[in-house]
């Protein structure tokens, strides 16, 4: 229960962070508070992706991968984060991103500062 705790809030904090760079993401809420679920609800959704759905993409998309090096990643983690993008609308979450560009450049924001986070709190 605390890894996943913990892995919820290192993600809301990347997805702040990816927020805070690009315009093109964005957070809306009443006040800071509200705002502050939304990145913890998001960062729910956007870890359920990644443990669910994100594998069975990646193994399906082996072949390209391999082929592109790895690039093809950034692309898959793109429309992971899109996709939790859409599932937060649907929930009328106040979370959006404004195109597939927005969405890479925000994955691999996501990506580093989750790795950095993870790296200085010590988890796996």
């Amino acid at each position: 229960m605390v890894k996943v705790l913990t892995t919820v809030i290192v993600s809301a904090g990347a997805l702040a962070v990816a927020a805070w760079i690009f315009d093109g993401i964005r957070i809306t809420g009443e006040d800071d508070t509200e705002r502050v679920v939304t990145l913890l609800v998001v960062a729910a959704i956007f870890g359920a992706i990644n443990a669910f759905i994100a594998p069975v993409v990646k193994l399906l998309s082996l072949p390209f991968i391999i082929l592109t090096l790895g690039l093809a990643l950034i692309v898959i983690n793109a429309c992971m984060l899109l996709l939790a993008t859409w599932i937060a609308e649907q929930v009328d979450l106040g979370f959006v991103v404004d195109g597939f560009w927005t969405a890479v450049g925000g994955a691999i924001i996501v990506s580093l500062v989750t790795a950095a986070l993870n790296l200085v709190l010590g988890a796996d």
